[in-house]
Parts: structure tokens; sequence; C-alpha cells
């Protein structure tokens, strides 16, 4: 989604917003956020919203430890599972330190300097990632067990393959987000699943990527699954 800040702004009134994420990575390529209420949003644009990067393993030291959140208005995604009365967004953000200057372990900010060298000698990247997950059992108290959803093989169909109602509504639901959903399979191992999604450039690609995995994981959770 490409809209200016006012129009992100109005969209939040008229759609019910009442929670905003906003979303980064840390070194590992595991996803954090910290919500804001919808009032806040106009001043993480313009300021940013301060977070202790102390906490953060490989962020930054105790004595330095303030960093800001400013969000990515592109990357505006209303996220399906959770409730439609009181809405709950979510924008991916650039991590900047108080002076304003970028901070140099953003894994996002990292890939935009990457992107930008090549565009500096003629070059650009495209990326097409190929995502693949495994679907577990949980028990009776909602953990993740060894015992894989199904021992299903390669594009094998119901009802060896029991996972593909679950994949039909990650597949939706990505969509519902503005992911272009190529294709959807079972895979060789049991519980294996692969579903495919459209290249694009390599920040949109990386975007993407960590959608697919809180979306698998959401959707999964939600049908009593725990995916990995």
């Amino acid at each position: 989604m490409t809209a200016t800040v006012s129009e992100i702004l109005e969209f939040i009134k008229l759609n019910d917003v009442k929670f905003i994420r906003l979303a980064f990575c840390d070194l590992l390529g595991r996803q954090k956020n910290i919500s804001i209420m919808p009032d806040e949003l106009e001043r993480a644009f313009c300021e940013g919203v301060s977070f202790d990067a102390s906490a953060i393993s490989g962020f930054s030291s105790v004595v330095n430890s303030d960093l800001l959140l400013i969000p990515d208005p592109s990357t505006l995604a209303v996220l399906p599972w959770r409730p439609q009365q009181g809405r709950v967004v979510r924008f991916y953000c650039d991590i900047i330190s108080p002076d304003g200057s970028a901070f140099p372990c953003d894994p996002r900010g990292i890939l935009k300097k990457t992107i930008s060298r090549l565009g500096t000698r003629g070059f650009s990247c495209k990326v097409g990632a190929e995502c693949e997950f495994y679907l577990f059992k949980t028990d009776e108290n909602g953990n993740p067990t060894r015992v894989p959803l199904d021992y299903g093989g390669y594009f094998d169909v119901n009802p060896l393959d029991k996972g593909e109602n679950v994949r039909r509504e990650i597949c939706l639901t990505l969509e519902d987000m503005g992911l272009k959903i190529e294709s959807s399979h079972h895979e060789q191992g049991p519980g294996q699943n692969e579903i495919d999604f459209k290249f694009a450039d390599a920040l949109e690609s990386a975007d993407n990527l960590l959608t697919f995995k809180t979306t698998v994981k959401a959707v999964s959770a939600q049908n009593g699954l725990y995916a990995c």
C-alpha cells in the first residue's frame, strides 16, 4: 500500500482501528513490536516512538539504550486474525538514534544500504522466497508437541494431506494483507507445507517474509496447531 501520512490517519479513523503495532526485526530475524494508540500515530511518523534497545540482544548497551521507531507508511496492513471491531494494524519501522541518524544495527536499514549500493552500480535486486513450514499438533494446554499434523508426502492430497484447509486459510489471510500468492502444496516431509508468493524487490520481499512468518504462526494457532 502506498499512501501519504494524512491518508493513513484518515484510514485509521474510518476503519475503527484501535491498536497500532510498530514492528521491527532483531539481529536473529525475530519480529518484535510495540503497540501504540491511534492518537499517537501522527507523532510516531514525525518524531518516532522510543524504546529500550538494551533489552534487544545485540542492539545497544544500557548506557545508550534509547532508540526510536519510525513507521514506514507503505507497510500498513490490517491484521485479519485480530478483532474486526477495534481493529489492529501493523507498520514495519526503521530504527534511528535520538540524534536522527540511522541505527547501524537495524536489519532493515542494512538492507536498504545494500540496495542503494547496488543501485549506484546499475543493479536492481529481486527476491523470490520459497517458504516452507511444518505443522505440529499441540497438547491439551496448547503447547507444541513433536507429533506432525500428518504423514503426507510431496504434492499429496486429503486424506494424506491434513493441512490443506489451514494452508487455504493462510493463503487467503496473506492475500488480505497484500501478498500475491502463486502456489501452495504439501511438501515431502511429515507435516511439511509450502506456500510461495510473488517475487518483489529485496526490501518488500523481506517485509513480506516477516508477514508470512507471523501469519502462518497466527493462523495455525487459531486452528490448534503449532507452525515451525
